[in-house]
């Protein structure tokens, strides 16, 4: 972030990295529930230029046509009774944001300099409003890497699987969870080696391993940690 974009920015910022099956948005969503920050999930911004590619039949791989849909489309995250939603161009896509593809194409497309240029100037500005909770791969990398509190989460690979094999199943989707193990790593090869933002901890970020923690104990974890800082103010 350079800096006459971090002088603009007001207020509180939290990253949380990791990779897939960690419980980030979990435990983004809790933390800002408890702070009383704005939840910005950006893994959704990239499902959403992957969802705008399929209506539009745009190959994640063509990152000359992607881009100019990053740029273009208008997000918001709103709240609802069912929790937070997603407005893409005015309409609720917060369920089609989850359909079966639709991440894996998130992530080859997210290996595109031109699309990650066009989604992280829209996450700085969220940024920018202050006190946000932001997750995703490089918020404290590459997108605000003077967050006020970076953590990076992680967990065993076959934890992460029976973990998204729990939610697939809440769907009513069976997938076999070695089949979800194993596309897992697949996610973190690209993901690691990709030459733009590669999926790896900040220097200065707290690391959690959450293999064997439940949210409300990676929870009070983070929050003893903000404490420590001198950060820690909840919503009144």
């Amino acid at each position: 972030m350079s800096k006459s974009a971090n002088e603009k920015r007001r207020g509180l910022v939290i990253a949380i990295d990791g990779p897939s099956g960690v419980g980030k948005s979990t435990i983004a969503r809790f933390l800002a529930d408890r702070m009383g920050c704005r939840y910005i999930d950006t893994g959704a911004m990239y499902r959403a230029v992957a969802l705008l590619a399929r209506q539009r039949a745009v190959s994640p791989d063509d990152a000359q046509c992607l881009a100019p849909l990053g740029r273009d489309m208008e997000i918001q995250f709103i709240e609802t009774a069912a929790g937070q939603g997603v407005l893409l161009n005015g309409e609720d896509v917060t369920l089609s944001l989850r359909l079966p593809g639709v991440s894996e194409e998130a992530s080859r497309l997210s290996r595109h300099p031109e699309v990650r240029e066009a989604l992280v100037e829209k996450q700085r500005e969220f940024g920018q409003q202050g006190r946000v909770v932001m997750e995703g791969r490089d918020i404290g990398t590459v997108v605000f890497p003077e967050a006020d509190l970076k953590i990076f989460l992680d967990a065993e690979p076959e934890e992460r699987g029976r973990r998204r094999y729990l939610q697939w199943k809440e769907k009513g989707i069976d997938v076999a969870p070695e089949q979800l193990t194993q596309e897992i790593l697949s996610r973190d090869q690209r993901d690691q080696t990709r030459k733009v933002a590669p999926l790896l901890p900040a220097r200065d970020a707290v690391k959690i391993d959450t293999t064997h923690l439940d949210p409300e104990q990676v929870l009070a974890r983070i929050l003893a940690l903000l404490s420590e800082k001198g950060l820690r103010q909840t919503k009144t």
